[in-house]
């Protein structure tokens, strides 16, 4: 563990990238640029990381030991000190991208991929943690903004069309992610990538209204690197 990125992915443990981004408030994006030595953390998460694990900052910043205040050195991964949370997080479930029979939501039960753990009071401030979901990306037609095989969470409460923002949203029975626009009596479905996807425009009072149901609003998304 010769750099400040190491050290910090060693404290990460097993702890996916995107739980312990959100149990620091921090994007996932951030904590991978950390990792890497692409760029340095600020001074304040410095502090949050030496609090929760009780840490020498001079491990920390230069990996001079002993790596606690305690004293204690742990030399192997498997020994890493239990992170002590001061925050209250909630695990919002990674679904499939099917609509419930009969709802316009997505469908939560046991196959269930994984669940990821945010920040409540994040969530609170973006919506109703309750209403939450979150989605793997399928297709490329919101690339750059939202790559292929990332994470988003919807907020399944925020189905009022907010035009230029992207929703999930359903039609017969699949699921997009695209930006909406109204005009009177239209739909317009857009995606980032339009060279491959143009706009897609529906009748909203015509038999495609009844096919086109909106999900909830994407709130945030994340990536993992291989």
């Amino acid at each position: 563990m010769n750099t400040l990125g190491e050290r910090i992915k060693f404290l990460r443990g097993e702890t996916s990238q995107a739980a312990f981004a959100a149990s620091l408030g921090i994007p996932q994006m951030t904590l991978s640029n950390y990792e890497t030595g692409k760029s340095e953390p600020k001074l304040v998460l410095i502090k949050a990381l030496c609090e929760r694990f009780r840490l020498n900052t001079d491990w920390l910043l230069f990996g001079r030991e002993p790596m606690t205040i305690d004293g204690n050195s742990p030399g192997l991964p498997d020994e890493t000190i239990s992170p002590q949370c001061d925050v209250e997080l909630k695990l919002i479930p990674l679904v499939e991208a099917r609509i419930s029979a009969g709802q316009g939501s997505l469908e939560v039960g046991a196959t269930s991929e994984r669940s990821y753990a945010f920040r409540m009071d994040f969530l609170l401030r973006k919506g109703n943690p309750n209403a939450m979901v979150l989605m793997r990306v399928a297709g490329d037609s919101m690339q750059p903004e939202i790559m292929d095989n990332d994470v988003v969470l919807i907020d399944q409460s925020k189905k009022d069309i907010i035009p230029g923002k992207i929703f999930a949203v359903g039609f017969e029975e699949a699921i997009y992610l695209k930006r909406i626009d109204m005009i009177p009596g239209k739909v317009i479905l857009k995606s980032v990538n339009e060279e491959r996807y143009p706009p897609i425009s529906l009748d909203a009072q015509g038999d495609m209204a009844e096919q086109f149901r909106v999900i909830g609003k994407v709130i945030w998304s994340g990536r993992e690197y291989r």
